[in-house]
């Protein structure tokens, strides 16, 4: 598997460098020939400069309305010199803008490619609808490393332009799954609008990685056993869960209200998260009394998933103890967040 080297693109790609210096030279070589040529039929025939202007340009851009005014012979050998050299320097333009724009694509998809072939213990995201590009934000503003898979050419037009690493393809095919990394994959999503193709892909991507944990999203309860049974580790109901938010906003809306809260980051710098506990990190082996981890980190334990069994525990007790390899599911704020991943739960 080739390397990314950042180095190596950057000088495969010095032409496209020469070719805009070329264009910015050509572009000041036309406005002096315009400038040229209207000072020239301004002393040669004696025109107003706004009269001479206009000759010249309708000159090099051969657009052949009639002539101004009567030319001279001084004034036709003129046209003749501004129209070779004007002519000649739009053309030279038109060919290096459009030799740019190919080299931008090519380098665009090279670097593309280079980034899919590279990455690893990352998310394929088959799918890019409403659902797919929700979680495509939100792995993209939490640095989560993934790649997309899109069969539909427009929005896979709009993930070139973003800059989100793709492949077109359909994620029933094996070799899309594999061009997409699903062998190195931590995960596979899959948000495909019919549940027939999230079925088979599960299948498809569960034997080329058995290890690979897969997410599917379903449109009806009735099929989540099918896709238990395909391979899919979690199965989303999106249409269910939304219903079950709009009644519970109904009939518990204070309990909404605060899990509305503590689950929206944006709402305030305040959130929910999870972080593995090391081997010999400070708060492996100690209770949380003994951790002093509301006042070292002011954060709430709401529940400690535990690594050998994961059991869940609601609400721990203050004497609980901390074991390497369990999992803390802690509400605070951002700041708090980083400080307990960083100074507590990592190994020295």
């Amino acid at each position: 598997m080739p390397d990314f080297d950042p180095q190596t693109e950057l000088s495969s790609f010095d032409g496209g460098l020469f070719d805009r210096r070329d264009l910015i030279v050509a572009n000041l070589f036309l406005i002096s020939v315009v400038a040229l040529g209207t000072l020239g039929y301004t002393l040669i025939e004696g025109w107003p400069w706004q009269d001479s202007l206009y000759m010249t340009f309708i000159t090099l851009t051969t657009i052949g309305f009639a002539e101004v005014h009567e030319l001279s012979s001084g004034g036709r050998f003129f046209t003749i010199l501004v129209g070779l050299t004007g002519i000649g320097s739009v053309a030279f333009i038109a060919a290096r803008t459009a030799q740019i724009l190919l080299n931008t694509q090519t380098f665009r998809h090279r670097t593309m490619v280079k980034m899919v072939n590279t990455v690893s213990d990352h998310y394929v995201l088959a799918g890019y609808g409403r659902i797919g590009q929700r979680i495509a934000q939100d792995l993209h503003r939490n640095g989560v490393p993934f790649v997309v898979i899109e069969a539909n050419p427009s929005k896979a037009g709009s993930l070139e332009t973003s800059g989100l690493p793709y492949i077109q393809g359909d994620a029933e095919d094996e070799t899309v799954l594999q061009k997409a990394g699903i062998s190195r994959a931590k995960g596979l999503i899959l948000t495909l609008p019919e549940d027939r193709a999230n079925v088979f892909a599960t299948l498809v991507a569960r034997e080329l990685n058995p290890d690979l944990f897969i997410l599917v999203r379903t449109d009806t309860h009735l099929n989540r056993l099918k896709l238990v049974r395909a391979g899919a580790d979690k199965v989303v109901a999106p249409y269910e869960i939304g219903a079950d938010r709009m009644a519970q906003v109904l009939l518990r809306p204070n309990v909404d209200r605060v899990m509305e809260r503590v689950l929206m980051a944006s709402a305030m710098n305040f959130n929910m998260d999870e972080v593995d506990v090391q081997e010999n990190s400070p708060l492996a082996g100690k209770t949380l009394v003994e951790a002093q981890f509301r006042q070292r980190f002011d954060a709430i334990v709401v529940a400690i998933v535990n690594g050998s069994s994961l059991n869940i525990t609601f609400n721990p007790d203050p004497h609980e103890t901390i074991r390497p390899k369990d999992t803390l599911i802690f509400l605070g704020s951002n700041e708090m967040i980083d400080r307990l991943k960083k100074d507590g739960c990592t190994a020295n």
